[in-house]
């Protein structure tokens, strides 16, 4: 009998399907996986063990060389989970490693081995795709054009870095505005993982707020750590949640609070979403952060890869979505209730959802 953190239930044919074209997509055509190359796939009792074989057989296929670790589930994500983890061996693997993929389902990204990797290992290539099932990452990975992709985010990432203030709104009832910072990142992921780079899935913008000028109200359409159908509301003032409203607000103010973390409470990130794949919410976190015309925000730590030169430390890291918003930059507005509507990014937009 295998041991519990290798048990797995076994894929159908169809899965087992999707997951070879995913791997096969991600490893040749994403991160043009070379000869000789050693890719480190992460995993726990979470991750699904075809999807991890899957993967590595699409590595061995490129002449790359798999190095699959299973690791303990750690009790909670980031920082909070590094009494659980063999770190010390851990991070010395990740030290020598071309490519890293994390699938384990408590993530160890923004913890003390994520931040060494990334930072002393600068030929690093790092994915996280978490705990998603497969239909998930066929979804989110496969079936666009990157190059257009590239195109469109990269139109959006020039605006908003050429704009002051960034508003979201949503008819669920979010209106939240922030300010730019030029110091701190502007990200995207396109779905080319080939250089150096903290990768996650593709389809967005990723923006790191200017400190302490968030404010406003999210009513969040999907919350980590809540269940599906609750609305939660966060009130931010200066960056900060001031206030948690709705059914589950009691249990989610307990979870901030057993951190005895206030950085917990502070804005980490917002990625607005733009994958022509992800058109509506399937409760799977890393895909609906990227629905079409949605955002997500981060919240805890911020890497100081993200917000230079210290970041921003917290114990742990959690996201929460929205989705069907409005986004302004300064009065320019770019989506209208999920859809692209600018002049210069709407032929893009048709051009991959028309694909």
């Amino acid at each position: 009998m295998l041991p519990s953190f290798l048990q797995t239930k076994f894929m159908t044919t169809e899965q087992q399907r999707l997951a070879t074209d995913f791997s096969k997509t991600l490893m040749e055509l994403m991160f043009q996986v070379k000869k000789g190359e050693t890719v480190a796939i992460t995993a726990d009792i979470g991750t699904n063990r075809d999807t991890v074989d899957a993967m590595a057989n699409a590595v061995t296929a490129t002449g790359g060389i798999p190095l699959v670790m299973y690791i303990p589930k750690a009790k909670k994500d980031s920082q909070a989970g590094m009494p659980d983890w063999p770190s010390e061996a851990l991070t010395a693997a990740l030290l020598k490693a071309d490519i890293w993929i994390e699938a384990n389902s408590v993530v160890l990204l923004y913890s003390d081995i994520w931040e060494t990797a990334m930072q002393e290992n600068k030929n690093l290539r790092y994915l996280i795709i978490a705990e998603s099932s497969i239909e998930s990452l066929h979804r989110v990975f496969t079936g666009f054009d990157i190059q257009i992709l590239k195109k469109l985010l990269s139109k959006v990432k020039t605006m908003v870095m050429e704009s002051k203030t960034v508003r979201i709104t949503s008819a669920n009832g979010t209106d939240v505005s922030y300010d730019i910072d030029l110091n701190y990142a502007f990200d995207i992921d396109d779905g080319d993982y080939s250089q150096p780079k903290f990768g996650t899935a593709p389809g967005f913008v990723n923006i790191v707020p200017k400190t302490d000028s968030m404010n406003g109200r999210i009513v969040f359409d999907h919350l980590q750590h809540t269940s599906h159908d609750n609305t939660i509301e966060f009130i931010l003032k200066d960056g900060i949640i001031t206030d948690v409203i709705g059914k589950e607000s009691n249990a989610f103010k307990s979870y901030l609070s057993s951190f005895n973390d206030q950085n917990m409470y502070k804005i980490s990130h917002n990625m607005l979403g733009l994958n022509p794949k992800v058109r509506m919410l399937t409760y799977e976190l890393v895909e609906d952060e990227r629905i079409w015309g949605g955002v997500d925000f981060g919240f805890g730590h911020t890497s100081a890869i993200d917000m230079p030169p210290y970041g921003q430390e917290a114990e742990s890291h959690f996201d929460g979505v929205v989705a069907n918003t409005s986004i302004y930059f300064d009065d320019i507005q770019i989506t209208d209730n999920g859809e692209v509507c600018h002049k210069d990014l709407r032929p893009l937009a048709e051009n991959l959802l028309n694909k």
